[in-house]
């Protein structure tokens, strides 16, 4: 098939921003209730389905406030001139939408869970990742640049609060969470002090990934919901106060999606992309589940990957004029296929799709 009527295909399976996100919304509360009645928790606070239904609505509803005041306050995204020319139609478009719909996750999160120990840890890490995003968002609305704090200062906080939480888990958990990773299957390899170096790369890298992957009207806020559905899923018969609070983390992505499917009424910004990776990686190292990580995170990883690729194959292909060679249209991967002709919603519906799929290959192993 040429690309011409490749591009022909595409166009006639476009469909809206509203139907894949209610669409997606539906095939979420569908599996929380299969897993739920299975389990037998249905329409109990310790259950997947009600802390997911309490952070949908939330959610949506203090969006509704939340939205037209960043609006307000002139809280207008600054798109980058170097990006795909379609996304410049988007300047002015409110940002820092994470400012309301991560507050919302962890503060329902931490009620429903009874302020868990644990519970409080994790939200403690999503809110100071989220505070270095806002800080990111707000340097960028100040200087009218996308360019906000330094990304040497930008990486510090993150290692420096992640520092903190691995301390934190060095003093509470047992030997086992802080030694030993849990693999597929039963099996589990022993790091001994490694891990404190895997566990500070998890928070690190995982946030960075959920923040190249928001690029799209409403791509990381369905994929988020995606993966801490998968987490929330896994963890129910062992954690149930982090699955409660992933439940709910699922729930909020999901009322921001309302306002922020294609076309966007808001942006999440730094400071919800950030967070969002942040709470991924801090619940999945307290629970010992980065293989679980790993794999609902599939596309968080192939997002950052394309982006290293891109930066690796232009350096070492450069020629005397010091200009190198592409390997992708753009990087992340998600720009690259809008460039070869993919429509925004395309490629967030098929990137549910992949990341719903994954989700359930989780399950299954972990079963």
């Amino acid at each position: 098939m040429d690309n011409l009527t490749f591009n022909k295909s595409n166009k006639s399976l476009n469909f809206s921003g509203r139907s894949i996100s209610l669409s997606l919304s539906f095939c979420i509360l569908a599996i929380a209730l299969g897993l739920d009645l299975v389990s037998q928790r249905f329409l109990q606070i310790g259950s997947l389905t009600i802390p997911l239904i309490l952070g949908a609505i939330a959610s949506m509803s203090l969006g509704i406030w939340a939205v037209p005041l960043l609006q307000k306050i002139k809280a207008g995204q600054v798109i980058r001139e170097d990006g795909p020319q379609a996304h410049l139609k988007k300047a002015g478009t409110p940002t820092m939408g994470g400012a309301f719909f991560v507050p919302t996750g962890v503060i329902l999160g931490l009620v429903l869970a009874n302020f868990h120990p644990n519970a409080i840890a994790v939200s403690a890490l999503t809110l100071a990742y989220a505070l270095i995003g806002w800080l990111d968002d707000w340097q960028i609305l100040r200087k009218k640049s996308n360019k906000g704090i330094s990304p040497k200062m930008k990486l510090a906080l993150q290692v420096g609060f992640a520092g903190l939480f691995c301390l934190w888990l060095w003093w509470t958990q047992p030997a086992s969470i802080i030694t030993n990773v849990a693999l597929p299957f039963g099996l589990s390899l022993s790091l001994g002090l490694l891990f404190w170096g895997l566990a500070i790369f998890t928070l690190v890298a995982e946030s960075n990934a959920t923040n190249l992957t928001d690029g799209v009207d409403g791509l990381m806020g369905g994929l988020g919901a995606i993966a801490f559905l998968g987490l929330a899923a896994y963890l129910a018969p062992t954690h149930p106060e982090l699955m409660i609070l992933a439940a709910c983390m699922s729930g909020s992505c999901l009322g921001f999606l309302y306002h922020n499917h294609n076309p966007a009424q808001v942006f999440m910004g730094d400071t919800g992309s950030l967070a969002l990776g942040g709470a991924l990686g801090a619940i999945a190292l307290l629970s010992n589940s980065l293989w679980v990580l790993l794999i609902i995170s599939g596309i968080f990883l192939i997002e950052t990957l394309s982006v290293i690729a891109q930066v690796v194959y232009y350096k070492s292909t450069k020629g005397p004029d010091g200009v190198g060679k592409r390997l992708f249209k753009m990087a992340p991967y998600h720009h690259h296929l809008e460039l070869s002709g993919w429509a925004e919603t395309q490629v967030v519906g098929m990137f549910y799709i992949v990341n719903l799929v994954l989700v359930l290959i989780c399950l299954l192993i972990g079963s």
